[in-house]
């Protein structure tokens, strides 16, 4: 992996920066954080910059720039604590659905129960509740488990059965006896390490760690130029020394995200688990360096003077929206406990064999 920074995600890194920082921010501590979905501020600035076009190949008329631009984009939103417009069309690319689209029901994968798929006739019943990324979704794509396992199934807004609850947030969507056929089904959701799954992992992972940079920027400003005791924040020990940790820990989520997005581009034979150790990871970053900034700032970080509850409230519902991190860690050690086995069956047998000579 070259550690260069590239000029053009550098460029395309600063451009995204400066557009997100005319979206106008919800500054209210109470309701959603952000203006989220298709129609959302954010969507406008990625429209200009043609973000839709990153990853897609060149051949299908996109820039080719691979899962690394996808996570680059991710990143910034988070930091920005904007809206997430970009993951829902991005993953209906990978499976060749449409556009414009709400993604729900994920944060039950792997098991994929929040939204039971009950068989009838060439097509299933959806029941069930889950969170949905958008608060006012049209077409919405919906994460369930069928007997061929879990996909994606399109559902129109005026399916019957389908209702959306607006009162909190994140919202959700409510399913009773929906109706979607074969037809519906967008793609499946495998455990491929390049599939469009875990693309969207990885692109989940770098929204959270965007989130957890976002609202450490916010701290270390604060801390800079906010005195007490005579001096500033930051030259007190127990302030500084927490948010360095917090920085390393943000180095450390940073290098495992993007080695898992380069390694999806560039060494698919050599991926593995690596997107779910990204997401986990950075879901679990994302809850301490806020929580900590948080608490560097003392009671400001409820106000709206600083807007560190936006980052706040961004990372207690989207740390979990792709799956807990601890059920993200037990696919991880499944995975190793499986790789030893078999290490050690092979090892085995070569033993065995040598012995009988």
């Amino acid at each position: 992996m070259d550690l260069t920074p590239d000029p053009l995600f550098v460029q395309s890194r600063k451009a995204l920066r400066a557009g997100l920082s005319g979206v106008p921010a919800l500054d209210g501590v109470h309701g959603a954080p952000v203006a989220d979905g298709a129609s959302g501020p954010a969507r406008t600035v990625l429209d200009e910059l043609g973000a839709a076009d990153f990853e897609r190949p060149a051949s299908a008329g996109g820039l080719g720039l691979g899962l690394t631009a996808g996570a680059l984009v991710s990143e910034e939103l988070g930091r920005a604590a904007r809206g997430n417009s970009y993951r829902a069309d991005a993953l209906a690319a990978d499976l060749g659905g449409p556009g414009g689209t709400a993604l729900a029901g994920l944060e039950t994968l792997p098991t994929g129960t929040g939204v039971v798929a009950t068989p009838r006739g060439d097509g299933w019943e959806l029941t069930g509740t889950a969170t949905v990324d958008d608060g006012d979704p049209g077409t919405l794509l919906v994460a369930t488990r069928t007997d061929g396992g879990p996909v994606l199934v399109a559902v129109a807004r005026d399916a019957a059965g389908r209702s959306t609850g607006s009162g909190s947030w994140p919202p959700v969507v409510r399913f009773e006896a929906t109706p979607v056929t074969a037809a519906d089904v967008v793609g499946a959701l495998d455990d491929s390490p390049t599939g469009p799954l875990a693309r969207a992992r990885l692109r989940q992972a770098a929204y959270l760690l965007g989130i957890a940079e976002g609202a450490h920027q916010v701290a270390v400003d604060h801390a800079g130029f906010r005195r007490q005791f005579g001096s500033r924040l930051r030259d007190l020990p127990a302030v500084s020394f927490p948010l360095a940790r917090a920085m390393v820990a943000l180095r450390a989520t940073r290098a495992a995200v993007y080695r898992a997005a380069w390694a999806v581009d560039c060494e698919p034979d050599e991926v593995g688990t690596a997107p779910v150790v990204a997401l986990a990871t950075a879901a679990e970053t994302a809850r301490e360096v806020v929580r900590l900034s948080m608490q560097s700032c003392g009671v400001r970080a409820m106000t709206a003077e600083l807007g560190l509850h936006r980052y706040f409230r961004l990372a207690a519902a989207e740390s979990a929206r792709y799956g807990d991190p601890a059920a993200l860690w037990r696919i991880v050690g499944a995975d190793r406990v499986r790789t030893a086995r078999r290490a050690a069956a092979g090892e085995g047998s070569l033993v065995t064999a040598a012995a009988r000579r």
